[in-house]
């Protein structure tokens, strides 16, 4: 593991502890995402589902008005502003302690989202391939980035999936975008993995099997988004409504492989999750210890 691994996120001036995981949790103000249920517009609506995420233990609240799913209309930024004015001015005057992630790979968006109602985090989808100008505007308005990795745009993404090695090809990704991100003094940088976006069914499950890899060569935190995708429901022959359960399953194992945020539509059951697998830690501490005074006093092995 990175000796200097990343365990703090500078929010706009308010540090975001890392040191145990967190849970970011997803508002839709979109008419069309592929979790109808996530869908949320109306101003109480709005409030109810904030206060939901506070209650359950959200860390972060993830704002998205442009649907990424394949087969999405396609929004204007006039319009995603509009979609975003007010859950922005919701959560900037009414939870104002509550960090706010917005979802978008539009620069003048995250500078719309920062300047006028005080975002700490963008999160882009494209990590920087929709929009040439977005690493400058992150850089200019100084708050953190989620670099995803995704080839293509949501409508191309599904026929970008030619890697000879789909967990080298994602740290390769990170690598060179982290360091374009770092000259022009971009400090934090959280790496989401893009799981469903410009991938394979098998693709997925091979690069969350080998998330560890990634996790133990680079110091940025890593964000896992699985929350109710196709990955689950297409394997399990059901739907997003009934992915609850394998949405929790893989939450776990991207825990025990290095997660630090997880993104979610169902804040309660991954703080379970986090939970849980929180209370394995010592007794896997306890083994790591034990098996590193072994090989140290048998240097045989």
């Amino acid at each position: 593991m990175p000796y200097n691994k990343r365990l703090t996120l500078n929010l706009s001036g308010k540090l975001l502890s890392l040191e145990h995981p967190v849970v970011m949790g997803i508002i839709n103000v979109t008419p069309d995402s592929f979790y109808p249920d996530s869908r949320v517009s109306g101003e109480e609506a709005l409030r109810t589902r904030v206060d939901e995420l506070i209650r359950e233990g959200a860390a972060i609240a993830d704002v998205g008005a442009y649907s990424s799913r394949p087969g999405a209309e396609e929004v204007s930024s006039e319009e995603e502003r509009r979609r975003l004015t007010p859950i922005l001015r919701l959560l900037r005057d009414e939870y104002p302690e509550l960090p706010v992630s917005v979802d978008t790979f539009r620069a003048e968006v995250a500078r719309f989202a920062v300047e006028e109602y005080g975002a700490t985090i963008i999160n882009d989808i494209s990590g920087g391939g929709l929009d040439k100008d977005m690493y400058r505007t992150i850089a200019d308005i100084q708050v953190a980035y989620i670099l995803m990795h995704m080839r293509g745009n949501p409508k191309t993404m599904g026929e970008m999936t030619d890697y000879k090695d789909v967990t080298l090809d994602v740290l390769d990704y990170f690598i060179q975008r982290i360091g374009q991100l770092r000259e022009l003094g971009v400090h934090d940088i959280i790496l989401d993995p893009g799981f469903g976006f410009s991938k394979t069914l098998e693709q997925n499950y091979e690069l969350l099997e080998r998330l560890g890899e990634i996790h133990t060569t680079l110091s940025e935190p890593l964000l896992v988004g699985v929350s109710r995708k196709s990955m689950i429901y297409r394997l399990l022959n059901s739907s997003p409504s009934e992915a609850l359960n394998g949405t929790t399953a893989l939450n776990a194992f991207a825990l025990e492989r290095g997660a630090k945020i997880i993104r979610v539509h169902d804040v309660a059951p991954a703080m379970e999750a986090i939970k849980l697998y929180e209370a394995m830690q010592p007794y896997q501490r306890r083994d790591e210890a034990i098996h590193y005074t072994y090989h140290r006093q048998d240097p045989a092995n």
